[in-house]
């Protein structure tokens, strides 16, 4: 059963390689990488020395490659542009999107294990996908489900950790110090206090990371049922799965609800090393911080409002534009609301992105997510509509690069449709989904034994000599 699955992935993606030939390299490794074992821990022992001779061999031959120039609007401008990190599970293109291990999203929702047939991939099987650049069995996806719901046991000294918080203090707040509290159960920092060999670090790493991403959903949503539900909690599910759980441990069991929570997790998981929050755990690991202190750390760049926080303050305004204007809202006040907005000296929440240069393709999912369970929703009427008003008003200021939506301009209205009103607790959803990309990048990092990152910095005296000189 499981080679005549294995067998038939490889048959759809040669076809789409045909079609695709950016494919071909990725098919090929895949066909190389087949394998039908469901334990994750066994595939990484087999996967990593080749990719370690990999890296060395690509050091030695070409690590005097050049990459390019650094200007100094690079150095001034957050560094944008450079090419500065190794981030193996995903791939940014600004005109065609994010590719995880080199399939697209469309692509992982065909060919990723789904609850139900034609149904959202199963964000196990992104993991595994990530962690293996191999495409899963739905066997070795059931397998990673079970381990996952095995590990996810939350001491009592995090809740009552969360619990001495004020119960408004922000969702972001009191997640993030959940997470540092489970930090206390870390096997990479027991192993490394008892000397473990740094070619070894990569296992605990994986241990501690994959009871990371499988207390999560517990953590997250002990803070929402407190917030938000008067403190009735409800445990887990003993036979579903992790976008599904979280869905029925937030409250949550409409079939369609777990379906677009499944959706959410999947596409939120990764987006290549250079975003605050995956950089920002990477950085941190890179000093041989456990996946724990790593990601706490993350969730705080994630909490910001020009990263993560953003999808809150999309629904927020979208409310402030149906406060003033009415949900039947035409075109010509949506201008208005917009114009009204920017002139504010604000931006209008959800377009633009710092990478891409067209429409983001997890906003495209979603939006094709809503046609099918949602069309006549009022508020994705208005989505619809700001989709076609905003990217011509910011073409026309003459300063926006990409005026087109990203993956927050579609989101909220999801989940407000589906009850999970909350626009404050949104971005708790998107740090429970990028654990999965920063942890397997992590257990990459460890595996490769890449080091710890220091960049060069300079002052503004420093360039202005610098370029005289050059002048």
């Amino acid at each position: 059963m499981v080679f005549h699955k294995g067998a038939s992935l490889l048959t759809k993606l040669r076809s789409r390689a045909v079609q695709q030939p950016g494919l071909r390299n990725y098919v090929r490794w895949f066909q190389v990488q087949t394998s039908s074992e469901v334990d994750l821990h066994s595939q990484l022992k087999e996967l990593i020395p080749e990719q370690q001779e990999r890296l060395k061999k690509l050091r030695s031959e070409h690590g005097k490659v050049q990459l390019g120039n650094i200007t100094v609007d690079m150095v001034l401008g957050g560094m944008r542009g450079m090419t500065g990190l190794l981030w193996e599970t995903s791939l940014l293109d600004p005109e065609e999107g994010i590719r995880f291990r080199g399939l697209s999203i469309p692509e992982c929702q065909n060919l990723l294990p789904a609850a139900k047939s034609g149904g959202e991939p199963l964000p196990e099987g992104l993991l595994w996908l990530l962690l293996t650049g191999k495409v899963p069995t739905k066997e070795q996806v059931d397998s990673l489900s079970k381990e996952l719901r095995n590990r996810a046991t939350v001491p009592d000294h995090v809740y009552k950790t969360i619990d001495a918080l004020p119960i408004d203090a922000h969702p972001m707040t009191q997640f993030a110090t959940g997470v540092m509290a489970l930090q206390v159960q870390s096997e990479f920092q027991k192993a490394y206090e008892k000397g473990i060999h740094k070619s070894k670090y990569w296992e605990p790493t994986f241990e501690d990371s994959l009871s990371l991403i499988a207390q999560l959903p517990i953590v997250a949503s002990y803070v929402y049922r407190r917030m938000y539900k008067n403190g009735q909690v409800i445990p887990m599910h003993d036979s579903l799965d992790f976008g599904g759980n979280f869905a029925h441990m937030l409250g949550f069991d409409d079939p369609a609800m777990q379906e677009l929570m499944r959706l959410y997790v999947t596409i939120h998981s990764d987006h290549e090393g250079g975003n605050v929050s995956a950089h920002t755990g990477h950085l941190v690991a890179s000093a041989l911080s456990d996946p724990y202190l790593s990601f706490a750390a993350a969730l705080n760049g994630l909490a910001g409002p020009l990263h993560g926080l953003a999808n809150q303050e999309v629904l927020l305004w979208i409310k402030s534009v149906v406060g003033e204007c009415g949900e039947n809202v035409s075109k010509e006040d949506l201008k208005k609301y917009v114009w009204k907005t920017l002139n504010s000296g604000k931006v209008v929440p959800g377009f633009g992105h710092g990478v891409l240069r067209k429409t983001d393709p997890r906003y495209t999912c979603q939006r094709e997510f809503a046609l099918k369970h949602l069309p006549e929703d009022p508020l994705f009427k208005l989505v619809s509509n700001l989709y076609e008003v905003v990217p011509p008003i910011l073409l026309d200021l003459g300063k926006v690069k990409n005026p087109w939506p990203n993956v927050d301009a579609h989101s909220g209205v999801l989940l407000n449709y589906y009850g999970l009103t909350e626009a404050r607790y949104y971005t708790v959803l998107f740090g429970v989904s990028r654990a999965i990309g920063i942890c397997a990048q992590l257990i990459w990092d460890r595996a490769l034994g890449l080091p710890l990152e220091r960049p060069k910095s300079v002052t503004m005296e420093w360039l202005e000599k610098h370029c005289k000189k050059a002048a």
